[in-house]
């Protein structure tokens, strides 16, 4: 068994590109770090290499790298990484379904994460990013995603074109604002839709939220002048489901 154990070794700094965003695009491909997402990987059938140290015995039917614990902390963001990688394929765009998540510019790679957790949860079909929205494949959206990315269909899109879209094929469109809006209570949600969910700061540009058919709103305390992103997202997908 060879066990790679030099930082420099060329396959070595070639897989550590994939840690920035430009060769992941380039070569449409992402890594993933420990037993889980590694598994979930494997199960999508997006796993086409596996990393890891001698001692982890965890297998899979792909082409194995053997490296140094020394080895995988390079190739990884995390302070104590798990002994096992996974170089994957990303993910194929596929058909939009009825239930569907806009997301116009998010920028935190953690509210993306729990975002899609929740729409996992609660039975979303499709997310739509917007072209500024945080890179899916970003080592923090995929370790507080949990794996669940890869069960879902993920398109990256032009929001504005996206919802011209989905209203020319019967799609009703809301959209999340604090003023104007109903309470997620008074909504009578329709079969195909979309929601639309803003920036952390900003909120939805306001050439997206003109498009929306109806808004809706979250009831709480006044003391409490806003919720995070994904915390809200979180709240409006479970009265959805």
């Amino acid at each position: 068994m060879e066990v790679i154990k030099s930082l420099d070794n060329k396959k070595i700094k070639g897989i550590s590109k994939l840690l920035m965003k430009k060769y992941r695009d380039l070569e449409d491909k992402f890594l993933v770090e420990g037993e889980h997402l590694v598994e979930e990987a494997y199960k999508a059938g997006l796993l086409l290499e596996v990393i890891k140290c001698p001692d982890c015995l965890l297998d899979f039917d792909v082409p194995i790298t053997f490296v140094s614990y020394e080895v995988i902390k390079k190739l990884s963001n995390t302070k104590n990484p798990q002994k096992i990688m996974g170089v994957c394929k990303k993910l194929d765009e596929g058909k939009i379904g009825e239930k569907v998540l806009i997301l116009d510019d998010v920028q935190d790679p953690g509210n993306l994460g729990t975002i899609i957790r929740s729409c996992v949860a609660f039975n979303v079909d499709t997310i739509i990013l917007s072209l500024k929205t945080v890179d899916l494949y970003n080592d923090k959206v995929l370790r507080s995603s949990e794996g669940m990315l890869f069960h879902l269909n993920i398109i990256k899109k032009d929001v504005v074109q996206a919802i011209k879209d989905l209203q020319e094929n019967g799609y009703f469109i809301y959209g999340t604002k604090v003023d104007g809006g109903k309470t997620i209570k008074e909504v009578k949600f329709a079969d195909k839709m979309a929601l639309v969910v803003g920036n952390e700061g900003a909120g939805i540009c306001s050439e997206v939220l003109n498009m929306c058919d109806d808004y809706l709103y979250i009831p709480m305390n006044s003391k409490c002048e806003s919720l995070n992103v994904g915390v809200a997202t979180s709240i409006i997908l479970y009265e959805l489901n």
